[in-house]
């Protein structure tokens, strides 16, 4: 029983230092430069898509297999901005892309945090 305790105030412990020590979004830091090479990707469906999206970015849905199917026709030296409805599609697409050899890949998370990030304004 001892031990028990001692195991779950340490797990305890640990999960408050590790959440102190986490690191809180700034929202004063300037938004992210978008050069020629930038290719911004919406990996959401189409219809989420059409409820809006950033402008200029292009539509590759993640969950048809549209992104997969392009990756072969995308440049692997461009730089790749990536979001979706929450982050998680765009981190599945990153790590396929990572996958295909591209390696500068940020997930910008969901569209209004990509917005916020790239000073990018949704349209529909």
């Amino acid at each position: 029983m001892r031990r028990l305790l001692a195991v779950s105030a340490s797990a305890i412990a640990l999960a408050l230092t590790l959440t102190a020590c986490a690191g809180s979004p700034s929202t004063t830091a300037e938004p992210i430069e978008i050069s020629t090479d930038t290719v911004v990707l919406d990996v959401r469906t189409p219809d989420e898509y059409a409820g809006g999206h950033l402008e200029g970015s292009t539509l590759l849905d993640f969950n048809s297999g549209e992104l997969a199917a392009a990756i072969p026709n995308l440049d692997p030296d461009a730089e790749y901005l990536v979001y979706c409805r929450s982050g998680n599609r765009a981190g599945q697409a990153i790590a396929l892309m990572e996958q295909a050899g591209f390696t500068t890949l940020t997930n910008l998370g969901s569209l209004q945090q990509a917005a916020d990030a790239t000073g990018l304004p949704i349209v529909k």
